[in-house]
């Protein structure tokens, strides 16, 4: 009997891909079958997304599938959190997708503090205070086009968007859902009071799904267009949500890092923490599969690292390593998470600008810069790991590093050392796996969560790091 396959369509801020996905003699393979970029363009003067042009590339990438005669049997789509399009009754969008790195969003969050105060905002929804959040985007579309909303059908995200152009069918994918700061925590669905105050009207707002959820075959048009028909079925959209999956091992003494353009640190809970501590720190609790809340800190990530080279281009990822480790003796450090990195014109500039506002030695190579982000990011991690043992009351053991971050040796030594804990370093492809999971779950595969980690357990290396003082952990 041939092997299933699934198509996990991996898209991320900077490329995206279609990796296929099957058992095979009890373990996970994977292949990767196209690949493409992805990046940010300005439109009316706002940094957007082109959705368009991805849904481009998920459709090539399905033709690579029928090409190669490896026809799926489901597929699923994962993205990036908070950013959305409003469609009209045609499922035409009304707005254009404009992207979180976007400024529209300064000044918001005080704002509405008037309106939601900020205590009440995360007793309610426990979602960390981002300036970037969907809530404030909303509100910021509300002052530039008043009465938008009386003319929307839908509110969708951009991974919701994508799903309804393949199958016809609209709906909100939860995990994706909880990072708006609109869905209640407790409930598990849009809390209707924040949508009255805030304006919204609920009609737009679809009652969120789990994944799993299958929302049917794809388009007549579609099929023929790609070559092949598969149902299309729901996998934790948001990235993060698919790479906590992809964990191969966890227990309570296990902190999971998602390394990618974002850092995630976190574990994972069954309920959420709202206390006014966790506010206060800045911790957020993400809605995942079969509804437990992923408690983490959102780091700004390899991100960083990714402008560098684009900026100093041509440099491999391998040569930013090496420049960063003949530079390892470079005392300054800079708060990963600061505004000014979000989306500067020039990431050097900004973290040269930051050592010398700090009153630090400024970087000037590109090994300095390096070394200064790549030192400052490993202490982000150790400084989250010990605010998440105060918040939890617990001690934590190790760190699983999934997602393409966990390539990056340089980084995975530097969190070792600063944080005294052993790193266990892969699957490298942890959401596009974490999507696949859902799908096979879904499709019969496993008969849950528990098997399925064992089994990328028994699939993929993992590669362990420790330079912890205490032997055996």
């Amino acid at each position: 009997m041939e092997n299933k396959l699934y198509l996990a369509v991996d898209i991320g801020a900077s490329s995206g891909r279609h990796i296929l996905g099957w058992l095979e003699e009890g373990k996970i393979r994977l292949e990767e079958v196209y690949r493409f970029e992805n990046k940010l363009h300005k439109r009316g003067g706002r940094l957007c997304w082109d959705m368009e042009a991805l849904f481009s590339h998920v459709l090539e990438g399905m033709r690579a599938c029928a090409k190669a005669g490896k026809i799926p049997c489901a597929m699923g789509i994962d993205i990036w959190a908070l950013d959305f399009l409003l469609v009209d009754g045609d499922g035409a969008p009304l707005t254009d997708p404009v992207a979180y790195r976007d400024s529209r969003t300064r000044g918001l969050p005080e704002e509405l503090d008037r309106l939601i105060p900020p205590e009440d905002l995360y007793a309610r929804t426990g979602i960390q205070r981002m300036e970037i959040n969907t809530i404030y985007q909303l509100a910021a579309l509300q002052k530039e086009q008043p009465g938008i909303f009386q003319k929307a059908s839908r509110f969708l995200m951009a991974p919701d968007y994508l799903h309804y152009k393949l199958t016809g069918v609209m709906e909100n994918e939860y995990t994706n859902a909880t990072t708006t700061s609109l869905i209640n925590a407790r409930e598990k669905t849009w809390d209707r009071e924040l949508l009255e105050r805030l304006g919204l009207p609920p009609h737009i707002f679809g009652e969120p799904r789990m994944p799993g959820t299958a929302l049917g075959g794809l388009l007549p048009e579609i099929q023929q267009a790609a070559g092949f028909n598969c149902q299309v079925v729901l996998p934790a959209t948001h990235d993060t949500g698919s790479a906590f999956l992809a964990v191969p091992a966890l227990d309570e003494e296990s902190v999971i890092l998602s390394s990618g353009t974002w850092s995630l640190l976190g574990v994972e809970n069954q309920e959420p923490v709202t206390t006014e501590a966790s506010r206060r720190a800045n911790f957020t609790n993400e809605g995942g599969y079969q509804y437990r809340f992923r408690y983490l800190k959102n780091i700004m990530g390899l991100w960083m690292l990714q402008s560098l080279r684009r900026e100093f281009a041509p440099v491999s990822f391998g040569e930013l390593e090496q420049a960063a480790r003949a530079a390892e003796a470079f005392p300054s450090r800079v708060d990963v998470n600061h505004q000014s990195f979000l989306a500067p014109e020039s990431m050097a500039g900004a973290v040269r600008d930051s050592c010398e506002t700090t009153g630090q030695q400024v970087p000037q190579s590109l090994g300095e810069l390096a070394a200064c982000v790549y030192h400052s990011l490993a202490a982000c991690y150790r400084d989250a790991i010990q605010e998440l043992e105060s918040l939890t009351g617990k001690r934590y053991r190790r760190i699983h590093i999934v997602g393409g971050g966990s390539r990056d040796s340089l980084l995975n030594e530097l969190t070792a050392r600063e944080t005294g804990l052993p790193v266990y370093a892969g699957p490298t492809e942890g959401t596009a796996l974490g999507n696949l999971l859902v799908q096979m779950e879904a499709g019969g595969e496993f008969s849950g969560l528990l098997e399925a980690r064992a089994c990328i357990r028994e699939s993929f290396p993992i590669e362990i790091v420790n330079f912890a003082k205490e032997e055996g952990l």
